[in-house]
C-alpha cells in the first residue's frame, strides 16, 4: 500500500516507498522496455529492501489518485501506482535525479509532471543550488523530459555502461535554482 502523499500535481501525486511496494518496484525493474533504458540490473525483492532508508536518498512511488485517495495511507483500491522516482546524494552534494514509468502510461505527460513536483520537493527541502539528472545517450524520451523540464547537457560519460549489448553514453544533465524558479 503506497504511504503518505508527499506532493500532488494536476494528475500525479507522489507518495512514500513501503515496504509493500518492493513487489511492483522489483516486477517494473525486471520489465526489459525500462531496464534497457535505464541501464538497470535485475534485481530481487530482497535486494530492494525499503525497510532501512538508504543515507542521502529521497524515495518517491509515482501514483495516480483516485478521488477518495487521502493524505495519509490511502485504501490500495484508491491508488494506482505507475512509477518510481529518486534523489541520491541530497545530503552531501547535488542531489541527482533518477525516475521511470511503467510502459504502458508513456507518452501522457506523467513523467514531466512527476519530475516537475520531485524538482519541486528538492529545491523546497534542501538547500541545494541545482539538481542534476543523467540519461543514456540511446533514451530520447528520458532527454527530451529532462530538457522540455529546463535542464541542460553539461557533459558526456562515453561508453559509460554496457547495455541492451552495446557500450553507452551517459548524458549528463543540470538545472540550477534559479533556472527552475524563473521558468
Amino acid at each position: 500500500m503506497p504511504g503518505a502523499r508527499i506532493a500532488s500535481g494536476d494528475r500525479v501525486t507522489l507518495r512514500t516507498v513501503e515496504q509493500e511496494d518492493v513487489p511492483f518496484l522489483q516486477r517494473a525493474g525486471a520489465n526489459p522496455e525500462l531496464r534497457y533504458p535505464l541501464g538497470a540490473r535485475l534485481r530481487n525483492r530482497e535486494a530492494i529492501d525499503v525497510s532501512e532508508e538508504e543515507a542521502g536518498t529521497d524515495r518517491f512511488l509515482v501514483c495516480l489518485d483516485g478521488e477518495d485517495a487521502g493524505p495519509g495511507r490511502p485504501d490500495p483500491d484508491d491508488v494506482r501506482r505507475i512509477g518510481a522516482a529518486t534523489a541520491e546524494g541530497i545530503d552531501y552534494r547535488r542531489p541527482e535525479l533518477g525516475y521511470w514509468l511503467i510502459p504502458a502510461v508513456h507518452g501522457r505527460g506523467y513523467g514531466s509532471e512527476a519530475v516537475g513536483l520531485v524538482v519541486d520537493y528538492l529545491f523546497r527541502s534542501y538547500d541545494t543550488p541545482a539538481v542534476g539528472a543523467g540519461a543514456f545517450d540511446h533514451n530520447d524520451a528520458s532527454r527530451g523530459l529532462l530538457e522540455s523540464l529546463g535542464f541542460v547537457e553539461e557533459g558526456r560519460r562515453r561508453k559509460f555502461m554496457f547495455v541492451d549489448g552495446a557500450h553507452r553514453d551517459m548524458v549528463q544533465y543540470g538545472l540550477l535554482r534559479e533556472e527552475w524558479s524563473d521558468g
